[in-house]
């Protein structure tokens, strides 16, 4: 019984510190710091030649809105190089970006996937930073300037933007529980980069100076995760900055959103695997700590430990543990249960939040199960059909 309890404890712990202690403890960490250090300033008139690079496939139903979205973009146009690169597209997406005068378009009829896209139009890049955006996001006008004016200092390597997941009237469950959920990552985010650096941007919108750009492996899933990492890696900053951010639409589907999430979680199990050297706390003592909270925890013991508080709180409960247990393992069944009363109003388009929450909580972490499933099996190809989103926003 005393394994059990020290089991049930122990994944008790490890779940909260995942997804709460962290973030409190980050939190009480930074107010300390700004007792003694204070944040660099930046320089909002700095203005280096910037290459703002698209990876579209078959995009046609969207890239004259993301078109017109990066033409608006507020900065100085003999400054900024505007590439699409569509590699492998065989809808009208090319046509489309042809008509665009300032746009240069780089296509090959093989599809080899983002990442070999992204490798391959960096040969071209000539200018001092680099600014990679999705082709079914819209930034706000001073999205460039904003990101740019943290390359003044030497020490930034990258500066990752703010994500947004616009839901509109029509979004399901899924579409909230996105949006939610991205306000919370976004907070962390922000508070990873003001104690060190992101723990791994997101490719919505990601400025990287290019001189620290070394191409990636083909086969990668997560490649702004990588990226971002290999600049941490060379010593360099991931910054954070929420006034440049990308608006999208939620997934158009619970499924779309399911794909989305394996996905993600089979790539980050590759990443972990060629991040390895990131744990070792006494090489990248500045990284470690809030590498392994913020990421690893999230991938690999919190899913497993909800699987062993409830079995280990159920074998403590039957075996007479006391009402200390016996009213944690009912808290479990609620939260469970009001998880799969959300399920059912997802499947209905009914939204409620108090439904949504544990829902999408335990649809991320299924989630992170079969996308270990895939990473182990090999079935996750980098070269992956993308999610149905929805167009308006």
């Amino acid at each position: 019984m005393n394994s059990w309890k020290a089991i049930c404890l122990l994944s008790l712990v490890i779940i909260f510190y995942s997804y709460l202690g962290y973030g409190i403890l980050l939190y009480l960490v930074l107010r300390v710091k700004r007792l003694f250090i204070k944040p660099l300033a930046t320089d909002s008139t700095y203005e280096p030649r910037v290459t703002f690079m698209v990876a579209a496939y078959n995009e046609s139903a969207f890239i004259h809105l993301k078109i017109a979205n990066t033409l608006e973009l507020d900065y100085p146009r003999d400054k900024m190089k505007i590439v699409f690169v569509t590699d492998g597209s065989t809808d009208n997406t090319n046509a489309i970006i042809s008509k665009y005068e300032g746009i240069e378009l780089l296509f090959q009829p093989q599809r080899n996937g983002k990442t070999a896209a992204i490798n391959r139009a960096m040969t071209t890049v000539d200018t001092e930073v680099v600014i990679f955006s999705d082709a079914n996001t819209l930034l706000n006008p001073a999205a460039v300037r904003e990101l740019v004016k943290h390359f003044a200092h030497d020490s930034t390597g990258a500066v990752a933007g703010e994500k947004k997941v616009i839901a509109n009237k029509d979004s399901g469950t899924e579409g909230h529980g996105e949006g939610m959920y991205w306000k919370y990552e976004s907070k962390l985010k922000q508070w990873d980069a003001e104690l060190y650096s992101v723990m791994g941007a997101a490719g919505e919108l990601l400025a990287v100076r290019t001189s620290l750009y070394h191409a990636i492996p083909e086969d990668t899933i997560l490649d702004d995760f990588i990226i971002s990492f290999n600049i941490n890696k060379r010593g360099y900053k991931v910054l954070y900055e929420p006034k440049a951010y990308a608006m999208e639409s939620p997934s158009s589907s619970l499924q779309e959103e399911y794909k989305r999430k394996v996905r993600i979680a089979a790539g980050g199990f590759q990443s972990m695997a060629r991040l390895a050297a990131l744990l070792n706390i006494f090489r990248y003592p500045r990284i470690t700590w809030q590498y392994v909270s913020h990421r690893v925890l999230r991938w690999t013991l919190a899913p497993l430990c909800l699987l062993l508080l409830l079995l280990s709180n159920l074998i403590i409960v039957f075996n007479g543990g006391g009402y200390t247990y016996f009213i944690l393992f009912g808290l479990q069944l609620f939260f469970y249960g009001a998880a799969y009363t959300g399920f059912l109003m997802a499947q209905h388009e009914m939204k409620i939040k108090y439904f949504y929450i544990p829902f999408y909580f335990v649809f991320m972490n299924i989630a992170v199960y079969n996308g270990f499933t895939r990473y182990v099996r090999g079935k996750q190809s980098a070269v992956w059909e993308r999610a149905q989103r929805s167009v308006s926003m």
